[in-house]
């Protein structure tokens, strides 16, 4: 290795270019920062190289592939195929190509300097950067860490051909006949959506007493119900032991209720939590405290323990979720030129694209109830609604939790077609404290889904028109 002997000199330094870093970067740079961008794989990070914009893409597809076999509307199809390779070019050149491509010119246009290399911290000034067999010092003024995660290993789950995480199973060339998935958060119920979908036998393995924590009961047996209609067997209470594969296959144990079952499939995926990328950093020798499990201790601002390092995203305590990275990316831009501002969000919106996609953001009702607050729960159906009826997209519903006197709105759960999508109405509303008074009184263009949101805040008027 070919090591600098002398340290070039940087203003601002960010090390990460995912949703968080390159965010941060041009935001810096757009307040006068001379900012440069350290990333080790590909600009744009876990979220649009091997994370939520590819699994988009599968999901999409796996829709398409289904719609035709329905022959909704009408339409027919002969000898309906789905090809996996083409799937997958089509995902790599056509949007991730194009989606880093964009990063990098963005980055450019606001004359971010970039460098490709392995960042890690000498001491709190400087770092150094290793680019193949080369390495160089750099001593820097400032600088935001926003490495991410990766998915956990578990013991028994080496990940190996059969053995996966979701980057593996989102590059998979094939589709598997059989297909387990240990762990049922959004990522697994995502990705055993798109197999179930494709035709996959799936089977998720789950150690808590249901699938997808963190979102309502209502919402999760409206996914479980979809399950069981594509045959996913779903085992709860389950503690998944270990895997052997075989060229041909892999074999999973798991223990349900004290006994031991195996269960075959072509490959398992393990998706059951993320750690910070940190413990490459050296922040022990840039004297940034990081908490037992690895993650960076930060204020309101994202400043470390040193006040000119900070950090943001994944590697700080919070959802592992891109726009989380991306709001506290602009917060740590602003600090960092001075700007008096902080971390003060009243609503993180958190969205999974199973079938069908539920959304949920601010107070849920467990919630409102465990705080004892005096609340009224609305609830339209998206069956009464004109536009899913007609998209043939009826399960669901649109859900507002406001507070009684002052009809405030404190949360609310989408479940169903473009949850996604009308999810962000909900928490504009939350974070502006508006309250159904506010929404009913908008005027939503017709025929739309978001009509839902006018119904239900109709509702909680209560003066409903189509319910």
């Amino acid at each position: 290795m070919v090591v600098g002997n002398f340290a070039l000199e940087l203003d601002c330094v960010v090390i990460g270019a995912g949703p968080g870093g390159y965010v941060a970067a041009i935001l810096a740079a757009q307040l006068g920062k001379k900012v440069t961008i350290i990333e080790r794989e590909a600009l744009g990070g876990v979220c649009l190289n091997v994370g939520c914009i590819p699994s988009k893409v599968l999901i999409q597809a796996a829709h398409h592939f289904v719609d035709i076999k329905s022959e909704k509307y009408g339409v027919h199809a002969n000898d309906v195929v789905f090809d996996m390779v083409k799937t997958q070019k089509w995902k790599d050149d056509n949007v991730i190509k194009k989606l880093t491509q964009g990063v990098e010119s963005l980055l450019k246009k606001n004359k971010v300097n970039i460098i490709k290399g392995s960042a890690f911290f000498n001491e709190p000034n400087h770092l150094n950067v290793i680019m193949g067999v080369e390495a160089q010092t750099y001593k820097f003024n400032e600088a935001i860490i926003a490495t991410g995660s990766r998915p956990l290993e578990i013991d028994g789950f080496k990940y190996k051909r059969r053995v996966i995480d979701s980057t593996g199973a989102l590059s998979l060339k094939e589709v598997p006949q059989r297909f387990i998935v240990i762990g049922g958060g959004y990522i697994g119920c995502q990705m055993a959506s798109v197999f179930a979908n494709l035709g996959s036998k799936v089977t998720i393995i789950e150690s808590a007493h249901n699938l997808l924590a963190g979102f309502d009961e209502d919402m999760v047996e409206l996914v479980k119900h979809e399950f069981i209609s594509k045959n996913v067997d779903i085992i709860t209470n389950t503690n998944a032991k270990s895997a052997l594969e075989n060229e041909d296959n892999v074999k999973v144990t798991y223990v349900k209720e004290g006994k031991e079952h195996t269960i075959e499939a072509d490959y398992v995926m393990v998706s059951v939590g993320r750690v910070p990328n940190t413990d490459e950093l050296g922040l022990h020798l840039a004297g940034v405290d990081v908490d037992e499990r690895g993650f960076i201790k930060v204020d309101e601002q994202g400043r470390t323990s040193q006040p000119h390092i900070f950090a943001i995203g994944d590697v700080t305590l919070g959802p592992a979720l891109a726009h989380k990275a991306s709001y506290e990316a602009k917060i740590a831009a602003h600090a960092l030129v001075g700007k008096p501002v902080k971390i003060d969000y009243v609503a993180m919106p958190a969205i999974c694209s199973a079938d069908p996609e539920i959304a949920s953001v601010g107070v849920s009702q467990k919630q409102a109830q465990e705080q004892g607050l005096d609340i009224n729960i609305s609830i339209f159906p998206l069956g009464a609604n004109g536009t899913a009826i007609s998209l043939n997209e009826t399960k669901g519903f649109v859900r507002l939790i406001t507070e009684k006197k002052t009809g405030l709105i404190l949360g609310g759960q989408v479940a169903g077609e473009g949850a996604g999508h009308m999810i962000a109405e909900i928490t504009l509303a939350i974070e502006a404290r508006m309250n159904v008074e506010d929404i009913a009184l908008t005027i939503h263009a017709h025929p739309t889904l978001s009509e839902a949101i006018l119904d239900v805040s109709e509702l909680a008027l209560g003066y409903p028109i189509h319910i």
